[in-house]
């Protein structure tokens, strides 16, 4: 159970690491390429590959890979939204929607 909760906080850190990076890497692009937000986001990424490389020491790839860029895309339209004030149209939410529901199925999948 310890391991269970382990592995998802370490999905749910790679994923908002990578999400903070996208959202750096966006607020950086267009200006002059020397900037602190493109630094700090490709930071943020790579720290993000970090705990996704100790996830793939646990979880199988065809678990692990779909559940983190599901996630990953997920939470970068929500701060796409929410912090860039982009606008979602109503058929990318349900494209999250079913993204969400194909993540949940995969994480509850038994292992065979």
């Amino acid at each position: 159970m310890l391991t269970h909760l382990f592995f998802s906080l370490l999905i749910l850190i790679s994923v908002g690491l990578n999400t903070l990076g996208q959202t750096l890497l966006k607020l950086g692009s267009g200006q002059n390429p020397m900037n602190i937000y493109l630094f700090a986001g490709i930071f943020s990424y790579g720290l993000s590959t970090v705990f996704y490389i100790l996830v793939l020491g646990k979880l199988n790839l065809s678990v692990a890979y779909p559940l983190v860029i599901g996630l990953t895309i997920t939470c970068t339209t929500i701060a796409g939204a929410v912090f860039l004030h982009e606008k979602v149209e109503s058929v990318h939410w349900l494209g999250v929607g079913l993204m969400l529901s194909g993540i949940s199925a995969i994480a509850l999948a038994k292992p065979s």
